[in-house]
């Protein structure tokens, strides 16, 4: 098919006036997925997460004793503290403005970037406060600072006042924030005393000198309506709630704090306790500077390096030579972990900060953890020899299954027992393969030709697969796709699977960039969801993010993965000559193998999402799920209802 050709006539119709300019609240109310990751439930709550933040600031830097949280009947939240309170005196650059005023209204306004006023911080783009009041359709701020009581409100991110005193306050200082989240914005979803009574217990949790004050208006028949956190042993106190009832190989978890400064010269410190037991599955809880980080970082990274390390040389020490086979992967297996590092200046991946980057705080955390978890083993002996042997037996397990697993790929390729459709690699080893899930033969005929053959398989699917919330289980023992699916990963659905008999390293949906390809994609999750869970807990599931055009203007030729990068790019141009010739990829099916393999397939230049599960109150995503996805057309079409109108554009 042709390509749509894009000629250079009308120059006058790009100039200019063309180029918008939007202040700061209105790019915020404009693109709210940049600040806080979208305009869903969990955006919605992260808000409160913001402006708590601050005030967790302000205890951990020694200036506040307690924090409340109180959500109240007509919907709208308070954070109060004890501490400093937001300066309220003009601004040097500003002196029309208050400090305040220019914090709450715009971005990268803060008192957190040189590290003068708060050693350690949850914010760093000074972007939380701004991002919330322009999310809001009221906010209000007071302050008690210098005996004094201001307050000043905002509506939309606009001053509907100016900073006014409001009363002496001689025995009182701190900031409170009230806000109300704009519904033209969060639509009809409500802030769950639920979620924000785990958000506020849990901080309470990260900072041993802090008192958490709960309170709430609005009664879902579980959660108290006031309550009061204090815990003196921070994380370990967690561990102990979570592991209640079960049995651990020590009597009393691995935990510890050490401050950076002393053995690094580096201002922060890191917190961790950790456990093993045969009756749970294994977890990691991280946090930077009390923000939690469910997609891990360089904290977790040497973390685990520590004990990996430590406990290899343990066993050395002792004479076990198999402990020498003991991978991360064993570790993890019953291994139930809490880490929290505070450190100066914390980079991480998008401003919802999933997961942490600073390179230089995976060798400060291992080092930290390093020596204490040597001492530790030798000063318990019973509970270090009975991790040491479960470690073992993990390590001697998982090599006799992938020992299985290698001859029964070596077996089953011979008999052809594995789906007649799929396009298998070479490699024996699991470790580094990975299988492709694509739509239609078409989409792998250029895979086959994209692929890297040693470590790279392919299986088409037909059509899309089975809704499995919408269907009986007796279909799903008998249909096809799924059967097919089941026998490449080699391994079994629901309480059948086992995820040390996955065939691959990663399971890739590589499907189309339009709104079909997204509907399969959204059932396979929903299969992997509910059916593999642990493939999805443990990183194995992923996302590709083929390309929907291609640029070409001379001998230059741009990839983009949508509108808006499409029209950034034609504005600014390839650098080529002549025209700029464009074309709308409609399907994998269309892309030449040269084209697949540079965008989608080959590791070094290709993007991958990996597909995760966050649930600041256990549940959450299982609802969600269940309400897209499930046997009730009338939850589906009430979340069309209260998302509908943030839908910008429409691929049909």
């Amino acid at each position: 098919m042709p390509s749509d050709l894009l000629s250079n006539s009308g120059p006058n119709d790009y100039n200019a006036d063309s180029i918008e300019v939007l202040e700061d609240m209105e790019h915020v109310r404009l693109r709210p997925g940049m600040y806080i990751g979208g305009t869903d439930d969990r955006a919605l709550h992260h808000m409160v997460a913001e402006i708590i933040d601050n005030s967790m600031d302000e205890a951990v830097a020694g200036h506040a004793t307690w924090i409340e949280v109180e959500l109240h009947e007509n919907g709208n939240v308070s954070v109060a503290d004890n501490g400093r309170g937001i300066p309220t005196d003009p601004h040097p650059k500003d002196p029309s403005k208050s400090a305040l005023e220019i914090i709450f209204c715009t971005l990268n306004a803060g008192g957190k970037f040189s590290g003068k006023n708060y050693e350690t911080s949850g914010g760093l783009n000074g972007v939380g406060s701004s991002v919330v009041n322009a999310l809001s359709d009221h906010l209000r701020v007071e302050v008690a600072r210098n005996k004094e009581l201001v307050a000043m409100d905002f509506a939309r991110g606009v001053p509907q006042t100016k900073l006014e005193k409001i009363g002496s306050a001689p025995n009182r200082r701190g900031t409170k924030v009230t806000f109300h989240p704009d519904p033209e914005i969060f639509g009809y979803l409500k802030l769950k005393p639920a979620r924000l009574f785990a958000m506020a217990r849990s901080k309470a949790y990260l900072f041993s000198g802090v008192e958490i004050r709960w309170k709430t208006g609005i009664s879902d028949g579980n959660t108290p309506m006031e309550a009061k956190f204090h815990f003196p042993g921070g994380l370990s106190d967690y561990l102990k709630e979570r592991l209640e009832g079960a049995t651990t190989y020590a009597d009393k978890p691995f935990a510890g704090t050490v401050a950076f400064q002393e053995k690094f010269g580096e201002p922060g410190k890191v917190d961790w306790t950790i456990n093993w037991t045969p009756s749970r599955d294994g977890f990691i809880q991280s946090y930077c500077n009390t923000v939690p980080t469910p997609e891990g970082g360089t904290h977790e990274s040497g973390f685990w390096a520590a004990i990996l390390k430590g406990i290899r040389d343990y066993g050395e020490r002792v004479s076990n030579k198999k402990a020498k086979q003991i991978t991360r992967d064993d570790l993890i297996t019953g291994g139930c972990a809490l880490v929290s590092v505070f450190i100066r200046d914390p980079q991480y991946v998008g401003q919802t900060k999933d997961r942490l980057s600073n390179e230089n705080v995976q060798k400060m955390v291992e080092g930290a953890v390093r020596d204490h978890f040597d001492n530790w083993l030798a000063a318990d002996t019973k509970s270090a020899g009975a991790i040491l042997d479960f470690l073992v037996l993990r390590a001697e397990e998982r090599l006799r299954r992938r020992q299985e697993k290698e001859t029964a790929r070596k077996s089953a390729t011979k008999k052809l027992r594995l789906p007649g459709k799929l396009t298998d690699c070479t490699s024996k080893d699991r470790v580094g393969t990975e299988l492709f899930i694509v739509e239609g033969d078409s989409a792998g005929g250029s895979g086959k030709g994209a692929r890297d053959r040693k470590t790279q398989a392919l299986l088409p699917l037909k059509g899309k697969i089975l809704n499995v919330l919408g269907a009986a289980s007796s279909k799903l023992t008998t249909n096809a796709e799924i059967n097919d699916l089941c026998e490449a990963l080699g391994v079994g659905m629901g309480t059948r699977f086992n995820v040390e008999d996955l065939r691959y390293d990663k399971i890739i949906i590589m499907t189309d960039a339009d709104v079909d390809g997204a509907h399969i994609a959204s059932l396979l999750m929903t299969f992997f969801f509910t059916q593999m869970r642990p493939l999805i807990d443990q990183g194995h599931l992923y996302l590709a993010c083929p390309p929907l055009y291609r640029l070409t203007q001379g001998a230059k030729r741009v990839y983009v993965a949508d509108d808006a990068e499409k029209d950034a790019v034609m504005a600014k141009g390839l650098g080529g000559k002549g025209k700029i010739d464009l074309q709308r990829f409609k399907g994998l099916g269309e892309m030449d193998a040269k084209d697949l393999k540079e965008t989608t397939m080959d590791p070094a230049t290709r993007k991958l999402i990996r597909v995760t599960v966050h649930d600041e109150v256990p549940g959450d995503t299982a609802d969600l799920v269940e309400r897209l996805m499930g046997k009730k057309p009338e939850l589906r079409f009430q979340y069309i209802q209260e998302n509908a109108r943030f839908v910008e554009e429409l691929d049909v």
